[in-house]
């Protein structure tokens, strides 16, 4: 089992870069394979090895902190007091009549 937290500050609406990744409690059974540059590859054992990790760990837990951020992205969001109450005025309106929507909700599905 795999957990990702991403933390907010919601002060700043800036995502923090404290991502905690929880250990991996499943055996490691699936392989990920590169192909890169000479250049590309240095610079990568450069900064594992600057954070005393083998460029598997640097490559698999920088790789996690940024697919967490990239799914926050998509599925948590900050807001300060201003956006909070036009996000509220927009959920509370009544929806717009959309006739050509409801024309083609009415009609008879291919599946039907």
């Amino acid at each position: 089992m795999l957990t990702v937290q991403c933390v907010y500050d919601t002060m700043s609406d800036q995502l923090d870069k404290k991502v905690v990744v929880m250990q991996i409690q499943e055996q490691k059974t699936e392989r990920i394979d590169i192909r890169t540059t000479a250049t590309a590859k240095a610079i990568l054992q450069q900064a594992a090895a600057s954070v005393h990790k083998s460029v598997s760990e640097f490559l698999l837990d920088t790789g996690l902190s940024m697919a967490a951020d990239t799914l926050a992205d998509r599925k948590l969001f900050a807001l300060n007091d201003e956006q909070w109450e036009l996000f509220q005025q927009a959920l509370d309106s009544p929806a717009k009549e959309r006739p050509k929507l409801k024309k083609l909700l009415n009609e008879p599905s291919v599946f039907d």
